[in-house]
């Protein structure tokens, strides 16, 4: 299942999100992996979480770049039950229009592989045209 946080910038959802990747290992049997932009949230994450930060990958410039980026994470953890992604909008250029597509393709990679994807966006809902929500879950 794709689940999303939504809302502008300094609507809190970092750290929504890095509570619920918190609060996810306790309950969890498997790997959590936590992506974000930099190395600011290092600390502020159970230390059982796996973070990576994009900054580390600056070659990684669009969407199937960045898909096949998750693929790769995939391929060498097949424990992983949710994958966080922090501020899309910010990594790799991506963009609002690559939203739906970016979307989709996270929900048919949930599908096949059974694990979760938690992602925040700084956008409403209004504003993610083209987004299909069906199999995804508003978290706010």
């Amino acid at each position: 299942m794709v689940k999303l946080l939504i809302g502008h910038k300094g609507s809190g959802k970092t750290g929504q999100m890095v509570q619920l990747a918190n609060d996810s290992i306790e309950e969890s049997n498997g790997s959590i992996i936590f992506i974000n932009k930099n190395h600011r949230l290092m600390y502020e994450l159970n230390y059982k979480i796996r973070v990576i930060c994009m900054e580390d990958f600056e070659h990684i410039t669009n969407i199937d770049e960045y898909i096949g980026f998750i693929y790769g994470i995939i391929s060498s953890d097949h424990d992983i039950e949710t994958i966080f992604i922090d501020s899309i909008l910010k990594h790799a250029d991506v963009s609002l229009g690559d939203l739906p597509v970016f979307i989709n393709r996270l929900k048919a990679i949930s599908k096949i592989y059974g694990l979760d994807f938690v992602v925040s966006v700084s956008a409403e809902k209004e504003e993610m045209i083209g987004v299909d929500f069906d199999g995804c879950e508003i978290l706010n």
